[in-house]
């Protein structure tokens, strides 16, 4: 299948991330087990970790969260205008992608506009990072599964979009 000018063959086995959302889908959220332990020797000793350690391991998951991301081709719809389905918050332009259709029709429902057709292109997470993201104008970020409890941001910050259109704290204020 060809989109945008690329060759993107669909996933041959559900995304690391659609695995992720069906296991929080059905364990209680009291027994949802982390994303990524660490390795035994990176578990702090003692009775508490510190907040170092809990931001360290948050950073990690993300980090791995963020790479299964960038590798996955996801569903982005398009507007009645024919652009990338985008909307702002807070001053930030976030481009709506989502995992499947199944998603996809979740969140048309929640609009109200299920009976409309909604046509989208299969876009992989790093071409929308890397190249759909500063082709906007102002901050933006990618909204993964907007409106579904699985939904994930990928702000316009260093690290996750390239660093000409970042916008963190201190430096591009």
């Amino acid at each position: 299948m060809t989109e945008n000018g690329d060759d993107i063959a669909p996933p041959s086995r559900p995304s690391g991330l659609a695995e992720l959302a069906h296991v929080a889908a059905e364990v209680p959220p009291q027994e949802t087990p982390a994303l990524a332990e660490p390795p035994p020797s990176a578990t702090p000793t003692g009775p508490v970790a510190s907040s170092e350690d809990v931001l360290a391991t948050a950073r990690r998951q993300f980090a791995m969260l963020l790479g299964e991301f960038r590798r996955t081709a996801v569903l982005v719809p398009f507007d009645e205008y024919g652009s990338l389905w985008t909307a702002e918050q807070n001053g930030v332009r976030w481009i709506c992608a989502f995992s499947d259709e199944e998603t996809l029709a979740r969140f048309a429902r929640a609009r109200g506009e299920a009976p409309r057709e909604w046509p989208y292109r299969t876009i992989l997470g790093a071409r929308l990072l890397d190249v759909m993201v500063p082709m906007l104008p102002g901050p933006a970020g990618v909204a993964l599964d907007a409106g579904s409890d699985e939904g994930m941001l990928f702000p316009p910050v260093e690290g996750i979009v390239p660093d000409a259109v970042a916008v963190d704290l201190g430096r591009n204020a």
